[in-house]
Parts: structure tokens; C-alpha cells; sequence
């Protein structure tokens, strides 16, 4: 039985023209390098790097109980969110275990948006409609409408502000004023083209960034844009280095550190569950009824040399006990050594600890770091 189709981003035949090279990525066709994963990496703490994320999902709220819906159907309290603001949350499943992390956008009064993971997208919009029944509120899934495409690194700003303020630019209702003065997890909206457009300055990658959300019918356009402002400064990014970058900024990637067996507080994200601050909410009761006491937390590792940990690569202590996981791990083309995510033994968590981690049959030592690995000054 042939294997089902990939889908394409709207960006596409642009990436091809660009030379990429393309990965399967949950049931995507989509850019995994373009030139060098080190020089893509580099691009971006250096200068900016572009990437198409048209693959994530996007789900719509409206009406004057989307907050309250929001609060039922994830851990974290939406209601209160401010026009403009942004939040990172998880949905839960109710045995308390991660469905998807997601971020919301207050985009109005009575409207907010979801971004789902690609590979969660469908599950998302799916629960969202199921949990919203009963409130005041329309659920709509405009992900194959919604093009994104980020810009990260620390020439991001100038570059977006030129593109989207030139004379010349299809953009309006944005001015470098209000670039300038874009908190982090804030979000604007103007139009490109006639369309609408949100410039939210969030990312994945441990640097200052943007996230441009426009019709997915202007993807290519907008990439020209920004392209044509950025120029040598504006590298074509791939889903090889925005792993790299997100493991430095010590940021959990779905599928890896976080799942349906992995509790929030398991994962460093108890804070995001707001126990406090709202009443139920699905996942509420097993969350609060966990034992975790015994259970594996997630760690940062980091060694010395050029071998570098795979996922599902076993920690051991120094008696040889096996403690621990990987869950991601790299050579970090930013500090010049390998670095890890693991779930490990909450005794062998205390910043310091030495530890070793089997890496193809070799025994290569760590030791337990603070996380991010990275962060920028």
C-alpha cells in the first residue's frame, strides 16, 4: 500500500528554488537545510535567519466565552489574557499528561488563537471543539488558510521594521514605532496585501525574533519581502537548525520531551498549570492527585569532546545504575560541546552531578547543568 502523500507549505516551489533539502516531518514535505546546518545555526545568533512554519496549526476562537473556553480546555488561565498579549500553555489530556504545548494569542475581546504543533494540529482543533461545547464561542481551524513564517536573531527587528514599513511594502497599519516598542510574547496587527497580518514577537530559538502570520494565498510574497529587506543578513533556515537552536535555548520539542506519559511538573513546566489562579479545567484533577515523588524529571547534560548524545540514549550513575534518558541531544555548534536533554532520577537532578551517558556503546561523561544552555545577552 503506497504511502500517503506529504503535504506542501505554500513556500514550497520557493524552497525548492532555493536548493533545500527536504525531510518527512509529521506529515510534512519540509525544508531540512538549505546550505550547512552550522552556518544556518550560526545565522541566526548572529544575524537573522528566515524559516517557513506554515506546517503549525492554527485554530480561531470567537465569541464573548472564547477566554472561559480556553480556561476549561487548557492548564493555563486565558481569560484575563490582554488584547495584544501572548501565553504559552499546554493541553492536558485528563489522566494529566501533554497533549500539545501551544501558544494563544489575545487578538480581541472576543478572540483568541491557538497555535498547535504540525503534528498535533488536527488533535488540537479537534479537543478545542469538543472542550468549547457549552460556552459562548465558534471553534475554527484556519490552518490550511494561515501561512507563518518566522524571522529570528538579533538583526530580526531592523529587518522586519524595513520590510514592513517600507513606501513600497503591500503592509500597512504597522509602523517602526510599534515594532520598536513590541514586548516579547506581544502581538500586532496590521494587513500585507489587503490581508491580515499578525507580527508577534515570540520564537524558538532562544534569540529575539518575529512571527509573521498572514493568508497562506501571500506566503511567498511576504518571503520575498523580507528576503529583498535582509538581504546577505537573511539566511534560509531549516528544520536541522531550528532543532539545534531550540536545544541550546533549552526549550522542549513535543514527541521528545513532552507526550501523553509526561506530566507538566515532570517536564519543568509545573508553573505553566495554573492550579491557583482558575478553577477547573481538564487535567486539573490528575495533576493535582500525582504522585511524583519517584518520577523522572528532565535535566540538562553537558560533556566534554565532539560525540554527542542521541535520543533514547541511557544516563547511568557512577555505580553504573542506569538513571535516565536522553531525549535530545547535540553537538552544540554554539558552545562547542555535546549537550542533552534526559529524563533522569530526581537524586541524580542536583546541578553538578556526575553522570554517564551511553553513547553508541561508548561511555561518554557528563555532568548536570542549569538550563538554557544558551541564553542571549
Amino acid at each position: 500500500m503506497p504511502a500517503p502523500a506529504l503535504n506542501a507549505t505554500p513556500l514550497h516551489a520557493l524552497h525548492e528554488s532555493l536548493g533545500a533539502t527536504f525531510t518527512d516531518f509529521a506529515g510534512w514535505q519540509m525544508p531540512v537545510r538549505y546550505t550547512s546546518d552550522l552556518a544556518e545555526h550560526h545565522a541566526v545568533r548572529t544575524g537573522a535567519g528566515i524559516f517557513d512554519l506554515s506546517h503549525m496549526g492554527e485554530i480561531r476562537l470567537s465569541g464573548s466565552g472564547a477566554g472561559e473556553a480556553l480556561d476549561h480546555a487548557l492548564a493555563g488561565k486565558l481569560s484575563t489574557l490582554a488584547v495584544g498579549r501572548a501565553k504559552y500553555s499546554l493541553m492536558l489530556a485528563p489522566e494529566g499528561g501533554v497533549i500539545d504545548d501551544v501558544i494563544v494569542y489575545r487578538l480581541g475581546e472576543e478572540e483568541l488563537l491557538v497555535v498547535a504543533n504540525a503534528g498535533n494540529a488536527a488533535v488540537v482543533a479537534g479537543e478545542l471543539a469538543d472542550r468549547a461545547a457549552g460556552f459562548d464561542t465558534q471553534v475554527r481551524d484556519d490552518s490550511a488558510a494561515i501561512a507563518l513564517i518566522a524571522v529570528q536573531g538579533p538583526a530580526s527587528a531592523d529587518i522586519v521594521t524595513r520590510a514592513l514599513t517600507d513606501a513600497a511594502s503591500p503592509a500597512s497599519g504597522i509602523d517602526a514605532e510599534d515594532v520598536a516598542a513590541l514586548g516579547y510574547y506581544r502581538v500586532l496587527q496590521g494587513t500585507f496585501a489587503g490581508h491580515e497580518l499578525l507580527l508577534a514577537r515570540t520564537g524558538y530559538t532562544g534569540e529575539d525574533g518575529f512571527e509573521l502570520y498572514v493568508p497562506a494565498a501571500r506566503a511567498v510574497e511576504l518571503w520575498e519581502l523580507l528576503a529583498a529587506h535582509g538581504g546577505e543578513d537573511l539566511v534560509p533556515c531549516g528544520l536541522a537548525s531550528r532543532d539545534t537552536l531550540r536545544l541550546e535555548a533549552g526549550m522542549p520539542l513535543y514527541g521528545h520531551e513532552l507526550s501523553r506519559d509526561t506530566l507538566p511538573a515532570q517536564a519543568g513546566l509545573g508553573r505553566v498549570v495554573a492550579l491557583r489562579t482558575k478553577g477547573d479545567f481538564i487535567g486539573r484533577a490528575a495533576v493535582e492527585s500525582a504522585d511524583l515523588s519517584g518520577s523522572r524529571v528532565l535535566a540538562g547534560l553537558v560533556a566534554e569532546g565532539r560525540r554527542a548524545a542521541r535520543a533514547g540514549s541511557a544516563v547511568r550513575d557512577l555505580t553504573g545504575r542506569i538513571i535516565g534518558e536522553v531525549t535530545s541531544g547535540v553537538l552544540s555548534p554554539t558552545l562547542g560541546h555535546p549537550i542533552a536533554l534526559a529524563y533522569l532520577d530526581p537524586a541524580s537532578t542536583e546541578v553538578g552531578t556526575e553522570l554517564v551517558i551511553d553513547v553508541r556503546g561508548k561511555d561518554l561523561p557528563a555532568r548536570v547543568v542549569s538550563l538554557p544552555f544558551y541564553s542571549r545577552a
